[in-house]
């Protein structure tokens, strides 16, 4: 594992820098899980997020001649944005490789930290694409490329987000919960953790739909995943880095998934419970406390919130898995027979007092005798949903649940 020399070096390279976060006594999930719950806000980080840590430990530590070079990275978020803020703070000439699918909120934000020290390069549809073409322009210009975690000085930028936590750390800690992509910050953290505190556990927090390090775990060996869910944007990754596999062995003592509703009913939580903005990957260590409910009863709890760069437009997606993941919003073809007032007994019949129809789709056909409807309906708790089947069930209604059929909600919601 990286050397506890290694952190607080790159600790002192980047101080001047970047936000020392609050490490912050949280009384709201402290109740809730009737434990002691800290949050490390990197959410409050310069670019709202650690990764300006590992970005800006690399590219200082870079010598004359390779920032003469200029230096290149691929990312469609929070790397880049860190990439540019050390472009412009050292003055050092960068190209930032992005899909032309980055939503122009984040590339907004990455011109706005870099200036005219960066520019930015809008390629392919995916990470990989921007990958390649950022490999190319090393190739053929000598650049240097800064990578978003699979490089010793990057994880050891990121390690300081461990340092921070035990220097303000005023109990033992038994439990660290920490966001996991392509494995850098949990390598870093681990690394010191495990030396400065062993007994705390460290737990690390994967995307249900993107479980790479996870796989690897278990296989014994880095797997690239050939499909996988893209929504937390922030820790979805089809293959983690080697370094930071080889550490994760040694310093993660068990992961967990999470599914993506599940992050998105955090998020909306934190928001409207604490009026914190949270990104998908940010609430991924604090979505993981309901599966260590009873393990960190009356423990101490560190959950790492890694960003809060969310986009406002994601925010109806975010309230729709949630409700979703919940049992709160239910999507059906009804076969409305097609006559007057079909529609109208199914309001004031099927419906219960507390449910609503919040999406209904239907075109008559004069020439059949049923015409389905797409009909979504959300209730006030799952126990309605039964009662909602129960009373279609009854009065013979006929439907198909979309929520139970994935290929056809994907086609149809």
């Amino acid at each position: 594992m990286l050397s506890i020399l290694d952190i607080e070096t790159a600790y002192q390279n980047i101080k001047e820098v970047v936000v020392q976060t609050p490490l912050v006594f949280d009384p709201i999930l402290s109740e809730r899980f009737q434990a002691h719950v800290y949050l490390k806000r990197e959410d409050l980080q310069v670019v709202r997020s650690y990764k300006i840590r590992g970005a800006y430990n690399k590219i200082s530590s870079l010598t004359a001649d390779e920032r003469l070079r200029g230096i290149v990275c691929a990312s469609a978020g929070n790397h880049a944005q860190g990439v540019a803020f050390a472009c412009r703070h050292l003055g050092i000439r960068g190209r930032i490789f992005m899909p032309a699918t980055t939503p122009q909120q984040k590339i907004k934000q990455v011109r706005m930290f870099g200036k005219d020290q960066v520019e930015i390069i809008l390629t392919g549809d995916t990470y990989d694409d921007a990958y390649q073409a950022a490999m190319l322009d090393c190739q053929a210009n000598g650049t240097v490329f800064i990578h978003p975690f699979d490089d010793r000085t990057v994880i050891a930028g990121q390690g300081t987000v461990g340092l921070e936590v035990l220097r303000d750390a005023r109990e033992k800690l038994d439990y660290l919960f920490v966001p996991v992509g392509g494995g850098g910050l949990i390598s870093g953290v681990g690394s010191y953790f495990k030396q400065i505190s062993p007994g705390t556990r460290i737990i690390g927090v994967e995307p249900q739909g993107a479980p790479s390090m996870q796989q690897a775990l278990e296989q014994g060996h880095r797997v690239t995943l050939s499909h996988f869910e893209k929504f937390v944007d922030g820790a979805a990754v089809a293959t983690v880095g080697a370094l930071n596999f080889e550490l994760a062995q040694e310093v993660i003592d068990d992961m967990v998934l999470v599914p993506e509703g599940k992050v998105c009913t955090t998020i909306l939580q934190l928001y409207n419970e604490e009026a914190i903005v949270a990104e998908p990957a940010g609430a991924l260590s604090i979505s993981a406390l309901d599966f260590f409910a009873d393990a960190i009863r009356g423990k101490n709890v560190v959950c790492i919130v890694s960003g809060g760069n969310n986009d406002i437009t994601r925010t109806e997606e975010i309230k729709e898995r949630s409700m979703l993941y919940e049992g709160l919003k239910h999507y059906f073809i009804i076969r409305f027979p097609q006559r007057a007032g079909a529609l109208r007994e199914f309001l004031n019949e099927i419906l219960g007092p507390d449910d609503e129809i919040s999406h209904f789709e239907y075109t008559k056909k004069n020439n059949r005798e049923n015409g389905p409807a797409l009909v979504g309906i959300e209730t006030k708790s799952p126990d309605d949903y039964n009662a909602l089947i129960s009373n279609m069930n009854e009065r013979g209604v006929k439907y198909q649940v979309i929520n139970e059929n994935p290929d056809l909600f994907n086609l149809l919601i």
